[in-house]
């Protein structure tokens, strides 16, 4: 009997994934199974080799960092989505203007609190504040999701009036309105890939498998949760 796929993500994909892992065992592909946590804590699994994953799902350069530690296959990575960070408010707010690089870090200044996540977005955006000298001002206001915690949710209960996340995890979440996307001068567009576990028993499926999720059969069910195929 085929085993399933193993495979460890983080949350920033697990709808698409698991929309893209039905339609590949829909047309006859292997099982998949694929666990979403927090993107610092699967890589951190991933590199401890504590579990018997196939295949791990990470923003772009946590997986080049695990392919330089031998824990990912040599040439086995797959880029499979663009995500774009979006600021988002609490359903009914006034949105701020963010049309611009200036009114975006006015929005900032204004708001009472700002959220961000621990992923690849969060890390850009404080980056940003400290690129535009604020990041001692608003240090007091800001609040980092926990790992595996969507930002949405601390808005949508009001313990944040502005948050920044990628749209993939916002547009499911009641109780948030989205603002829209950052401008151009300042977007953070976070490329996820994939890559097969070094050692996993199963490499030809996981090849098979990444193949199908980075092929033009697969854009609609990326769009539909927000992404765009890398």
């Amino acid at each position: 009997m085929t085993l399933p796929l193993k495979g460890i993500s983080s949350m920033a994909t697990r709808q698409v994934l698991a929309d893209l892992a039905a339609a590949w065992q829909a047309r006859g592909g292997e099982p998949v199974t694929i666990e979403s946590v927090g993107g610092v804590d699967a890589a951190r699994r991933v590199q401890a080799g504590e579990e018997a994953f196939d295949v791990v799902f990470l923003a772009s350069d946590a997986i080049g960092k695990l392919q330089a530690a031998g824990r990912v296959a040599a040439g086995s990575r797959v880029d499979l989505v663009r995500s774009s960070t979006v600021a988002a408010v609490p359903a009914g707010s006034a949105p701020p203007d963010i049309g611009s690089e200036a009114a975006v870090r006015a929005a900032v200044l204004a708001a009472p609190s700002i959220g961000y996540s621990t992923g690849p977005s969060g890390v850009a955006l404080q980056k940003l504040f400290e690129r535009w000298g604020i990041a001692g001002e608003v240090r007091q206001r800001t609040v980092q999701a926990p790992p595996g915690v969507p930002v949405g949710s601390l808005i949508a209960r009001g313990e944040v009036a502005l948050g920044f996340q990628q749209l993939s995890e916002l547009i499911h979440v009641a109780g948030v309105d989205i603002v829209g996307p950052l401008p151009p001068a300042i977007a953070i567009d976070t490329v996820f890939s994939a890559g097969l576990v070094a050692g996993s028993p199963q490499a030809d499926a996981v090849r098979r498998l990444l193949a199908f999720m980075a092929s033009p059969e697969a854009a609609d069910a990326k769009r539909r949760q927000g992404m765009a195929p890398a």
